[in-house]
């Protein structure tokens, strides 16, 4: 009898309640299961803050910003009070401060001739400035803007961005286009989601792309939270730029690569030395995320020609499509597009470069 009970028993349905109750604890161990998995390898480690115990030291002069962060810098050619002409230079992706090809090819002639003052700075998470997990196109504007005020650059100065710091560049000419002498733009990377670039235009530059710069591209937009991982995993290919590949590279930036040997980065290990995450990643995760403007929607801020904004652009870069430039360039006809023949993303490093493409941006009125 008791065991015929007891085999009754177990044929018994469980209460409604138990099996919420067992659902629930799936559910906690599932999500527990899951928090541990992200802290441990899809979660980035936290940046290893310059002058931090155990953290690189501090040796380039920083100003301290509205909330707290420093940002580090390097000043170029002629004394503040003397120069005519005062330059903030705004680096590309894996790079700092100590990369302003700008400064450091520019004629010693012109740079007295002109009366140059140019400042670079590592842009937050790079070298030794410090990182900001808030980071927007817009931050950074304010970033520089605080910059040239607390460096006395007076009342407007010029912006040159390259590569990635040519999206910091459009983000002066839409947050503060009233400080701005002049505008130039170096094989600026194009956001393929903003609002106003045509699909089909979108598209097929898109798909110009490596595969794998495809794929790092989708995550940084649609799942910025995993882009650590990806950038750091074995599975699949990484971006070619988290990765330093240069054989995506065009040939002539390859004839340039070899032509400048180990002279093209003798600051390497400072650029990233506080984390991938705050630097390479967290410009991929701004750069091709939601923007709250859209460039081509832009005005011309010198309607009275007292400054002008140039793009230049080589014609085989592999990195940064043609095809958007040339498109950019169509809709915005008060900007001066400079397409240079046989070049590709490292195209101001070639001989005579530097100097024409300062000079133009110094000039105030163009025929």
């Amino acid at each position: 009898m008791a065991n015929g009970s007891s085999s009754r028993s177990l044929l018994k349905p469980l209460p409604r309640n138990s099996l919420l109750l067992s659902s629930s604890v799936m559910i906690i161990i599932v999500g527990i299961i899951l928090a541990l998995t992200y802290q441990s390898i899809l979660k980035p480690p936290p940046p290893k803050l310059c002058g931090s115990p155990g953290g690189p030291p501090i040796t380039a002069p920083r100003i301290k910003l509205r909330d707290g962060r420093h940002l580090a810098y390097k000043e170029h050619g002629l004394p503040r009070e003397k120069a005519n002409h005062k330059i903030v230079c705004i680096h590309g992706s894996d790079s700092c401060r100590h990369d302003a090809v700008f400064a450091t090819l520019l004629s010693p002639d012109l740079v007295q001739e002109l009366g140059v003052y140019m400042v670079s700075f590592d842009k937050p998470g790079y070298g030794e400035s410090d990182p900001d997990p808030n980071r927007t196109p817009k931050s950074l504007v304010l970033d520089i803007e605080e910059l040239a005020d607390q460096l006395s650059l007076g009342s407007r100065f010029y912006v040159i961005g390259k590569s990635m710091g040519g999206q910091a560049a459009w983000g002066c000419l839409k947050y503060i286009p009233h400080r701005l002498a002049g505008v130039t733009l170096v094989a600026p990377v194009v956001n393929y989601y903003w609002r106003n670039l045509p699909l089909n235009i979108s598209t097929a530059g898109f798909n110009l792309q490596q595969k794998r710069d495809q794929w790092a591209v989708r995550v940084a937009h649609y799942s910025p939270w995993l882009i650590y991982w990806w950038n750091t995993q074995n599975w699949f290919p990484v971006s070619s730029v988290a990765n330093r590949d240069v054989g995506i590279l065009s040939q002539p930036d390859k004839d340039i690569i070899l032509k400048m040997g180990s002279s093209r980065k003798p600051h390497l290990a400072e650029v990233r030395q506080q984390g991938i995450h705050e630097s390479i990643n967290r410009d991929m995760i701004v750069g091709f995320g939601n923007w709250e403007f859209d460039p081509i929607e832009l005005e011309n801020p010198f309607l009275n020609k007292e400054g002008s904004v140039h793009l230049w652009q080589g014609d085989e870069d592999m990195l940064v499509p043609v095809t958007l430039q040339r498109y950019i360039a169509h809709k915005l006809p008060w900007l001066h597009y400079h397409e240079v023949p046989r070049s590709g993303h490292f195209f101001p490093f070639a001989k005579g470069v530097v100097d024409e493409i300062v000079k133009t941006a110094l000039m105030q009125r163009i025929n």
